[in-house]
């Protein structure tokens, strides 16, 4: 028996779904509970997809696990509450390259590439979607330099641990660039505004003109009048 559950990464809690699916064939929910969220507490704070496969004559079971979305992963490494919606303008986060190993090496079991490289610009190419540089950079970019030979001893190593100095480089160039980005957000608005409000001017201008085409037809009548 499979049973195919979404549950919050090691905080998985007893509910009656899942009582009712246990329950009737007399599986300790408890000890289900406690081996899920043990298989999943290094995703804690992501959804995450788990399988249950029963053995209903023994009552022995098994949890396998698949790993969140990368985009979940990859917020979760940089503290992101959510990608951006507009990734060519709008930047969320700066990652290292030791970080993209690290959601690699996480993801590349379940994952279709044939070699550890070629997952790494897989994972770069989300990076790029949801709005986060990588090293400084575009992560679309690094993809072409990776195929030159650029991070070949952190790819080959898999190396997955930044450094306090590199990490706070990567930080005061993405505060630099936030604070561009709002700068430039901040003039868009205004520019909006001010377009807005030249509009309600015209259209103000607009509604006056009929009435000064009136006039303009009674002057031709009292001038008849004048000539009498």
């Amino acid at each position: 028996m499979n049973i195919k559950l979404l549950i919050d990464g090691g905080d998985m809690k007893p509910g009656p779904a899942i009582a009712q699916q246990l329950g009737p064939i007399g599986i300790n929910m408890g000890k289900v509970i406690s081996k899920i969220n043990e298989a999943t507490k290094e995703f804690k704070g992501m959804k995450v997809p788990v399988k249950l496969d029963i053995n209903e004559k023994t009552k022995d079971f098994t949890v396998e696990t698949s790993s969140p979305p990368t985009s979940e992963l990859l917020k979760k490494e940089l503290n992101l509450e959510k990608g951006t919606s507009d990734h060519m303008n709008i930047k969320v986060g700066n990652a290292s390259i030791e970080d993209v190993i690290k959601i690699t090496k996480v993801k590349y079991p379940n994952m279709l590439e044939k070699d550890f490289k070629t997952a790494v610009k897989s994972i770069l190419g989300t990076c790029a979607s949801i709005g986060i540089l990588v090293e400084n950079q575009e992560p679309n970019e690094l993809i072409h330099k990776i195929d030159t030979g650029r991070f070949e001893k952190e790819i080959n190593t898999q190396s997955a641990e930044t450094d306090s100095e590199k990490r706070k480089r990567l930080d005061e160039h993405f505060t630099k660039l936030k604070a561009e980005q709002e700068a430039k957000l901040e003039e868009e608005r205004k520019a909006a505004e001010e377009a807005a409000e030249a509009g309600t001017e015209e259209g103000k201008e607009g509604e006056a003109k009929p009435e000064e085409g009136k006039e303009a037809e009674v002057k031709p009548e009292e001038s008849k009048e004048e000539k009498k």
